[in-house]
């Protein structure tokens, strides 16, 4: 099995493993409601190193991922500007399974030195989510081993992008913020579970063409 093989396993289980865990960890952990809870609020608390590590793991395997992605794309569209914009996310994963949130609700002056690391950190994972979809999708439509996977990246780049703007003004607009507060964790997997979608394909296709 050679590299792009590997890295696309990697590929492959990064998002089936963080989506299986903090799911199951959600469903275990008394009180919370993932409909209204952030998936980063499954690292407060007992049992938090289990959310913590899932998003180490988590970036760790895109880390291996976008090696792949590099060994794939050594030149044209995408082969640079994709493939930081992996690693960023990936890097930024890791960030926030190491410095974990502050409780939902605490006051900007009561912010914690981690708490804050890993709010920027969350906020520019999501923002550079479809913005990767896009870049990549150049790539896809110019490459004729990669045109069938283009059409998943549109759908599933616009859902992303559409449910980050939701999450962004229905958390900092004051009226928004009350009326959605009960779907905000809802709204984050809008963002969350397409991502992963999309990069299993993706490393799904990156197999498929490495057998």
């Amino acid at each position: 099995m050679g590299f792009r093989q590997y890295a696309a396993w990697a590929g492959l289980l990064a998002p089936v493993l963080f989506v299986t865990v903090f799911t199951i960890a959600g469903l275990r952990r008394q009180g919370y409601d993932p409909l209204s809870s952030y998936v980063s609020e499954l690292a407060l608390g007992p049992g938090g190193w289990v959310q913590m590590l899932n998003f180490v793991i988590l970036g760790i395997l895109m880390l291996v991922f976008s090696r792949g992605v590099a060994a794939e794309f050594r030149t044209g569209k995408a082969s640079k500007g994709g493939l930081v914009l992996l690693l960023i996310i990936a890097l930024l994963f890791i960030v926030s399974g190491i410095f974990v949130m502050d409780s939902t609700g605490t006051p900007l002056n009561q912010a914690t030195i981690h708490g804050i690391i890993h709010g920027l950190s969350g906020g520019i994972i999501f923002t550079l989510m479809p913005i990767s979809c896009f870049v990549f999708l150049r790539r896809f439509h110019a490459d004729p081993d990669w045109q069938l996977f283009q059409g998943w990246t549109l759908v599933l780049g616009n859902i992303i992008a559409t449910a980050v703007i939701l999450l962004t003004l229905t958390s900092k607009v004051p009226v928004l913020k009350v009326a959605f507060a009960v779907w905000q964790g809802l709204i984050q997997r809008m963002i969350i579970i397409p991502f992963m979608l999309w990069l299993f394909l993706f490393a799904y296709r990156l197999f498929r063409l490495n057998k």
